[in-house]
């Protein structure tokens, strides 16, 4: 059983991170996660997009799972969707990835453009 101090925590956390899959934010951060995206370990990839909004505290970023994008080779398929609509997808996303897409595309506005699927699939 836990303590009311401890339940009031976990609430706190789990809104925190309901926060960040609501839309009414800016950027919005979609994974896909049909099987093959599942299979190719896109749950370690949305765990690390919530672990890097969270510690950047970027309030303006939320994480939504989406089912096929349509691309089963290059899964982990993830769409960064910017404030002014422009959609990049990434091909082939990993843990390291993610963290570099946080950094680079959705904190500094770089696009990179050697994880696009475009690239990829080249």
């Amino acid at each position: 059983m836990k303590t009311l101090k401890e339940l009031k925590q976990l609430r706190d956390e789990t809104r925190k991170h309901m926060n960040m899959r609501q839309k009414g934010t800016q950027t919005r951060i979609q994974v896909g996660m049909a099987t093959c995206g599942i299979a190719a370990g896109a749950r370690e990839v949305v765990r690390r997009f919530m672990e890097e909004i969270e510690r950047k505290d970027l309030s303006d970023v939320y994480v939504v799972q989406v089912g096929c994008m349509g691309e089963c080779a290059f899964e982990p398929l993830v769409e960064i969707i910017d404030t002014d609509g422009t959609s990049t997808i990434y091909a082939e996303v990993n843990e390291a990835k993610a963290s570099e897409i946080i950094a680079e595309h959705v904190v500094r506005g770089k696009r990179i453009d050697k994880y696009t699927l475009q690239k990829v699939k080249m």
